[in-house]
């Protein structure tokens, strides 16, 4: 089932007698924990009916033992299992899983990794209750969930602001979601705009000094500006590390190659197939004439060699700021 399809059966009141929550995205688990359980027993109901345990401290015999009790004056008892992915023998639960107990609530909080759909346990929750795969989004994927996460609180983000905030943060979805509420908490701002001013301000990412300004400024072959990015990058390593930057690169100009090779070239195709917002197609597209497709291949030979230089092969002990200039320079040379 779909987070939305949970969400909708919940809010109707009708409750599974288990869940699996399971996958490498632990947000929307932590997610779909949290409204299950506000939503089965009232507060005066849970004293007595709300049982939270973690898998490092219980296994399977005793988690069985836990969902088998009856509610007390409520009509449903909960039992939030979290950390299910460190439950020793989770197989043995197929006992309980098979014939679970029809009061019972048990959410299983599976986190980082799946439960294979081929075994025995993952059937019978499947077919007696209701399993939810939280699957990593893709780093292309994040501007645009940032964009849908402030859209739901009313607030609006230009496509250049939301790339920063993806190129920075990564794709852990609660670091971004903590930093955004906080973000919005602070703001005094009337018109619930997120500006790179205002994400400077209160996230700490500089609306100048970035990854996603660095690769712009290669692209648009902005010497003086990409020399300016990286002596910054080099005086704070560790806001900016070389292999967050090297990374970065690789993956700005292995766009540029498939780009090249792309035989239909309209902007909605070439969105799809860099898999980058419509907005930024038009700096791609100079990027791409800014570098022959000899130039990106040899570009990229260039970021792979200088990634083995920052690991010691042959570098002399070169430190990771001299390393990030002379690849630049090399870059735009």
């Amino acid at each position: 089932m779909t987070l939305e399809e949970i969400v909708k059966e919940v809010d109707q009141k009708k409750f599974r007698p288990i869940y699996l929550l399971m996958g490498d995205e632990p947000y929307y688990i932590d997610r779909l924990c949290d409204y299950i359980q506000s939503k089965v027993l009232s507060e005066e109901e849970r004293s007595f009916n709300e049982y939270i345990l973690y898998g490092k401290d219980v296994g399977a015999v005793e988690i069985d033992n836990v969902a088998r009790r009856f509610p007390m004056m409520a009509p449903h008892q909960l039992v939030l299992v979290k950390e299910a992915q460190l439950i020793k023998k989770i197989e043995d639960l197929v006992h309980y899983a098979s014939q679970p107990q029809p009061t019972t609530v048990l959410i299983l909080a599976h986190k980082y990794k799946s439960i294979p759909k081929n075994r025995k346990l993952y059937k019978a929750i499947e077919k007696n209750g209701v399993v939810f795969e939280s699957k990593k989004l893709y780093d292309s994927q994040i501007a645009e969930w940032v964009t849908s996460y402030l859209r739901k609180r009313k607030w609006q983000i230009d496509p250049a602001s939301a790339q920063l905030i993806a190129e920075n943060l990564g794709n852990d979805l609660s670091k971004i979601s903590n930093e955004l509420d906080k973000l919005l908490l602070v703001s005094n701002s009337g018109q619930q705009l997120v500006t790179p001013e205002l994400i400077q301000s209160n996230i700490g990412i500089s609306k100048d000094y970035n990854t996603f300004e660095l690769q712009k400024a290669l692209g648009m072959r902005q010497e003086i500006k990409a020399y300016r990015i990286v002596q910054y990058f080099a005086s704070n390593q560790k806001e900016h590390p070389f292999v967050l930057s090297i990374s970065s690169l690789y993956a700005y100009f292995s766009k540029l190659l498939l780009l090249h090779f792309s035989k239909d070239k309209s902007p909605r195709n070439l969105a799809s197939v860099l898999g980058i917002n419509p907005y930024f197609v038009n700096e791609y597209l100079v990027a791409a004439k800014n570098y022959s497709p000899r130039k990106v291949v040899d570009i990229i030979h260039l970021l792979r060699e200088y990634d083995l230089k920052s690991k010691g092969v042959d570098a002399n002990a070169t430190e990771p700021g001299e390393l990030l200039r002379e690849l630049i320079f090399k870059i735009l040379n």
